[in-house]
């Protein structure tokens, strides 16, 4: 098992040094530095605690702009403010507040993600900072790509103090599909394993024992146990993706580690138990050409305790109760973070926002340590209530409900600040039984998997976008935009056989293996062109329904059928409205308005494209999804009692959160979608925007309105697609209470509010 932080790259300090004694021009220097870099790196030996890796032979100048880290730090601030920090030579350093423009912020805030600065600050005014001040009277036209393209004095040269820490403040909004994010991040080069020694251990993933190792040049080497203690093991075991540990055996691994040759490259670890790496506990290192010795003591050995999905014995595993949960992440352990309160699920404000609290998260959710504490809303906004604001853990607590925090007013803050995080996750080796190939480039291809020691494809007859959902996850590689079932147009010259088929998946599983299939293929279409293929994205939409808005707008028409024409050619009536005398009478229409919001962070498009579009003439507008929404009437054992379908009259942004611009109108035969922090709005006195009621009796139903029912359109997350109401109806009047979406209660409040589980199908019983 390994757990890899990877360094960014930096200038080899031989180059810093001869830019510094030089004083040439920054110019001069950073040509000079390409031609000589590496030469000069390989004729200078320079003594190091820890292992580094080797510099690339001959980086571009484009790579190390993109490499040089870049974060915001102090107090008090928001995610897009802050005391600037520039990650350089293994260091965390500032800038000098002397010659700062506003220039100098909008190339910093780039870099960070936003689209440009609206402000910067002198003097330390988020605090002063802590090491190197790294660049001072640094000059930049604006237009510079990275920091380290302006003029300046050269890395290191200041004579500034910390007094005179230079920040920035951003505009809130982030460049389009920047995937670096604004992170509170700790980088390490120290590579840290576990090495069984028991044959079995070996063959079984995840590894949660054996003697811990830590990279050292082309090898591995050990730390001596002499005071090793439990605090130790519990930062190795949460930095490995495991919660707890466990007491181990010292005198079995004493018998083998005996008749073994250690090299100890750490010869003293003092951990508090709180930090989320071994990098950022104190170590002693072992003395360059020293002899390898741990007098009294042997090689330190841990033993982890995995959380309950990672647990190789399934008869162990147990459904985790707790009070936190992650939502709208891309991959396994990430997500906004959530928390439950009388019940209702609610987030988490961003201000103050650690990985010590993010590791408290993580740990109770039985991951590891958090690898990154995320602020800015950065894995999608929330709808409901934020319960928490400057959350203050130590690390040690067994939930972030035991943490100092504040509680929120209306003026703190909004769902634009919600915190969310990165766990370490144990290394399961899934990726490595499926491969997607014959596609363009590495996010899209042809499923295949690898049953035993053999490849082959899998059959496409019922691959949906749940079981396309599980094979990105698998891979890493975010979420499923597309379930291809025809892969003809796809490079095909190394098809293998198909091996796979009547794969059925609920889209939660960490592998297509965990998912339901065929003992033996059986595929109808088993041709190499029919064979299931995905496109998988790091981002998605999610939409989410305005539940409070439904509950407070809904009331009873009774509407004449001569009004009524065009809604019957739309099917928006009940069956039993083709047997009425039109055009008298009327119809009786529960009607309500549907606000339903992009809280993801992609675009919602429809599946198809325009060309496909069917357009309607009797309300002037195109259909771009045959069915958008379902709206149902149930009765007390989930039967549907009134007719209550809906296509997508037109998907277009109605109106945006602050900051956000509206890209989609249906106006002259415009573009469709739902922009990320916008939301379409159907008011209640739009045609269709009801469910025929005419021929129900009074009692007491559920409303249950269900957006995307057919998962056509990928989301990154489909638990709050459906909404449901208590609906009482005297037959004159009606009314809602309750209305909430599928996911926003705990599972104990839910069992209250209905003893059956409802319907998704939409079909009549």
């Amino acid at each position: 098992m390994r757990f890899v932080l990877t360094l960014p790259f930096s200038f080899s300090s031989c180059a810093a040094e001869m830019m510094e004694k030089s004083r040439c021009t920054q110019q001069l220097a950073f040509n000079l530095l390409f031609g000589l870099w590496f030469t000069c790196c390989l004729a200078q030996t320079t003594p190091s605690n820890t292992a580094t890796p080797a510099p690339s032979p001959s980086p571009s100048p484009q790579s190390q702009n993109e490499r040089l880290k870049v974060r915001l730090a102090g107090y008090p601030r928001k995610h897009n403010e802050g005391r600037v920090e520039l990650f350089y030579k293994g260091e965390w350093g500032t800038i000098c507040d002397d010659d700062f423009s506003i220039s100098n912020a909008n190339v910093l805030c780039r870099q960070l993600g936003f689209v440009s600065a609206t402000g910067w600050t002198h003097s330390a005014k988020y605090g002063k900072g802590q090491g190197k001040i790294w660049l001072d009277n640094v000059l930049c036209n604006g237009g510079e790509k990275s920091i380290d393209s302006c003029k300046s004095r050269g890395w290191g040269n200041s004579d500034c103090t910390h007094d005179e820490d230079a920040g920035v403040v951003c505009k809130d909004e982030r460049i389009p599909g920047f995937v670096d994010s604004n992170v509170q991040m700790l980088n390490s080069t120290i590579e840290v394993r576990l090495r069984p020694v028991v044959a079995m251990a070996k063959k079984r993933l995840p590894i949660t024992e054996g003697v811990v190792e830590v990279k050292h040049k082309d090898g591995w080497a050990q730390i001596c146990d002499l005071g090793w203690t439990i605090k130790n093991t519990r930062v190795v075991c949460g930095m490995l993706g495991f919660p707890h540990e466990k007491k181990v055996n010292k005198n079995f691994y004493k018998l083998y580690l005996e008749r073994q040759k250690s090299y100890f490259h750490v010869h003293s670890v003092a951990c508090t138990g709180t930090e989320v790496h071994l990098a950022a506990c104190p170590l002693e290192f072992s003395k360059r050409n020293a002899t390898s010795s741990c007098e009294g003591g042997m090689a330190a050995v841990v033993s982890c305790m995995p959380g309950p999905q990672f647990m190789q014995n399934s008869g162990l595993k147990k459904k985790l109760k707790t009070s936190v949960k992650l939502k709208g992440g891309a991959r396994l352990g990430e997500g906004r973070v959530e928390v439950l309160k009388d019940n209702e699920w609610g987030t988490v404000c961003d201000d103050r926002w650690s990985l010590q609290s993010a590791s408290v998260v993580c740990r109770e959710l039985g991951f590891g340590s958090a690898k990154e504490a995320l602020t800015g809303a950065r894995m999608g906004q929330g709808m409901g209530p934020i319960y928490m604001n400057e959350v203050k853990c130590l690390g040690q607590e067994k939930s972030i409900w035991n943490c100092p925090f504040k509680n929120i007013t209306s003026e703190d803050c909004q769902h634009m600040e919600d915190a969310a995080v990165r766990c370490s996750v144990p290394y399961m080796g899934l990726e490595s039984l499926i491969r997607i190939v014959g596609g363009r480039s590495n996010y899209e291809g042809r499923v295949e998997v690898q049953v035993g020691s053999k490849w082959g494809t899998v059959c496409s007859t019922g691959w949906t976008t749940k079981e396309a959902m599980v094979v990105c996850r698998q891979l890493g590689l975010g979420y499923s935009m597309h379930a291809i079932n025809e892969t003809w147009y796809w490079d095909s010259s190394n098809v293998t056989e198909m091996i796979m088929s009547g794969v059925k998946c609920t889209g939660n599983e960490m592998s297509l293996s965990q998912c339901q299939h065929h003992k033996t293929v059986s595929c109808q279409k088993s041709a190499a062109k029919f064979a299931a293929g995905v496109i998988c994205s790091d981002t998605a939409s999610d939409l989410i329904l305005n539940a409070p808005l439904v509950q407070q707008t809904v009331y009873i028409e009774d509407r004449p059928l001569h009004m009524l024409y065009c809604a019957a050619e739309e099917d928006c009536l009940s069956k039993s409205a083709a047997k009425a005398n039109w055009p008298y009478g009327h119809r009786r229409l529960l009607r309500f308005s549907s606000q339903i919001h992009n809280i993801g962070r992609a675009d919602f498009k429809p599946k198809a494209g325009r060309h496909s579009w069917v357009w309607h003439a009797c309300h002037g507008h195109y259909h771009s999804m045959d069915i958008f929404t379902h709206y149902d009437l149930l009765n007390a054992n989930g039967s549907k009692v009134a007719e209550g379908h809906k296509a997508s009259f037109c998907l277009e942004d109605t109106d945006c959160q602050e900051g956000v611009s509206k890209r989609y109108e249906c106006a002259n035969f415009g573009d469709q979608g739902i922009t990320v922090g916008c939301w379409d709005l159907y008011r209640h006195d739009i045609d269709c925007q009801w469910i025929d009621i005419t021929d129900v009796k009074p009692g007491n139903y559920i409303l249950q309105i269900v957006i995307n029912p057919n998962h056509e359109v990928a989301e990154s997350d489909f638990t709050n697609n459906a909404m449901k109401c208590n609906c009482k109806y005297d037959g004159h009047r009606i009314w809602l209470h309750n209305c909430h979406v599928g996911d926003a209660f705990s599972e104990e409040a839910e069992r209250r509010f209905e003893k059956y589980p409802g319907q998704l199908n939409n079909q009549v019983s």
